[in-house]
């Protein structure tokens, strides 16, 4: 530890960001101390990822019982007991939070330190008003809900995916305003445990439109309406929430969710003090080292605006530690997004990696694009679910693989072979020719790439 400090290095946060951060200062030898108002874990383990996806595993299952295709072996679902399901969701955010976080930074022997940061000047963190000074300090304090101007929000009392996760009781009807990962999401799931859904907004705004426009005939099948405008107001009208969309139509619901993006969580740090900007939407300004306007002050994470994956954020934990530590002279490490994969996990997934055809447009390519419905595919064939597509984006020049785009069951499984794909360089034809086992998801990648050099219909396996 250097000389004139309590601590080489201060991370405010205590989610996928800030412990890969705190995990690689320990790896270099320095010491660290983790600070965290809230609970232990951040958002994915505790209201995010994990407790959502528990529940749409439990909706999926519910759904599967009652859609069941299969002649001669039926199935029936029952009532849904949505405490029960809560429950046995909080014992698993509670177990993963202990495995995966307490135990992990007593294995690093880094100390968490429960309390509320806020610097004093560009120099000092104090914890519950105890001064605390750092070599460095790290900021990793993740993204809240953002709330929309909306006229009348005030007097609605409205859900958010993380209250509408601790509901006791499934709600009659539902409006769910916003189209983009945390509204489909949560629309489907609420949905397929008995709750009748409307969705105000644009269905998957950034997804390829071929992609969107069988997300929204998947919704239409689970009975979820879709208005597909941007909501100007909401009220309460016999009890009941009316949401008005710009052209004046309306939907009602017993409750209304609000899933229209995220927010910095920055509130209360004393940022101005510290010297540390904040953009127009709040995110801490950050150069390609995780480096705020404070040299000795880093930014990871959601709260530095960069996408809002968890695997992301350790990415840039680890980027902005080791920066942080090593200073001018270091490595000078960054985050690659080169192949970024996303999924989206309604049912079935939508997932990408890479870039989408718009976004190589617009970088310059001239590219190429494929398309394959999963009726050619035959593991859908097998599961008789034959919704969806993979969509596959190339250089015209090169043929190498720019981004690959699925709304399949699995999708996100096969959206690493993608990313390999894309970050080593692959063409089509190479991918076209690799080995890709029969009755896979992951053999739709070998197919769609194959319908760059030949738009006949292939038999199994050729």
């Amino acid at each position: 530890m250097s000389a004139g400090y309590d601590v080489d290095l201060a991370v405010v946060g205590s989610g996928g960001a800030a412990m890969a951060a705190a995990i690689t200062a320990r790896q270099t030898g320095h010491t660290v101390v983790l600070i965290e108002r809230g609970v232990l874990g951040g958002t994915c383990v505790n209201i995010g990822c994990v407790p959502s996806k528990t529940l749409l595993a439990a909706a999926g299952a519910r759904h599967s019982a009652l859609t069941n295709p299969f002649d001669g072996a039926p199935t029936s679902a029952g009532g849904v007991d949505l405490r029960a399901l809560v429950h046995q969701k909080d014992e698993l955010v509670e177990r993963m939070r202990s495995t995966k976080y307490a135990h992990v930074a007593a294995a690093y022997a880094f100390e968490v330190v429960p309390g509320h940061a806020r610097f004093l000047d560009r120099d000092t963190l104090a914890v519950d008003g105890e001064p605390l000074r750092a070599q460095a300090y790290v900021v990793a304090t993740g993204a809240a809900p953002a709330v929309p101007e909306l006229a009348g929000l005030d007097s609605v009392d409205w859900l958010t995916s993380t209250t509408a996760m601790e509901l006791e009781q499934v709600p009659r009807s539902l409006v769910v305003i916003g189209g983009g990962y945390v509204g489909l999401e949560q629309a489907q799931l609420l949905a397929r445990l008995g709750a009748r859904v409307s969705l105000v907004g644009r269905v998957a705004p950034r997804a390829e439109p071929e992609l969107a426009e069988r997300l929204r005939a998947v919704f239409a099948e689970d009975g979820i309406g879709v208005l597909e405008e941007h909501a100007v107001a909401v009220s309460v009208d016999g009890g009941e929430v009316v949401v008005r969309a710009a052209s004046g139509a309306a939907v009602r619901a017993e409750r209304l969710l609000i899933a229209t993006g995220r927010t910095a969580r920055t509130d209360g740090l004393g940022l101005a003090a510290a010297g540390v900007d904040v953009d127009e939407r709040g995110f801490v300004v950050t150069d390609e080292f995780q480096r705020t306007t404070n040299p000795r002050v880093y930014a990871a994470g959601d709260v530095s605006g960069a996408p809002q994956y968890v695997y992301v954020a350790a990415a840039a934990g680890r980027a902005a530690a080791t920066n942080a530590l090593t200073g001018p002279d270091g490595p000078g490490a960054r985050v690659d997004y080169t192949g970024l994969p996303t999924v989206v996990f309604t049912n079935p997934q939508l997932a990408s990696a890479g870039l989408s055809e718009k976004e190589t447009l617009e970088r310059g390519h001239d590219c190429r694009s494929r398309v394959l419905n999963l009726s050619e595919v035959p593991r859908a064939l097998v599961n008789r679910d034959t919704r969806g597509a993979v969509k596959i984006v190339a250089d015209a020049t090169t043929g190498k693989v720019l981004g690959v785009h699925a709304l399949a069951d699995g999708a996100g499984e096969i959206m690493l072979a993608a990313t390999y794909a894309i970050r080593t360089g692959m063409t089509v034809d190479d991918l076209a020719d690799t080995w890709a086992p029969y009755l896979t998801m992951a053999e739709s990648l070998r197919i769609a790439a194959g319908l760059f050099r030949n738009h006949l219909p292939t038999s199994c396996c050729a």
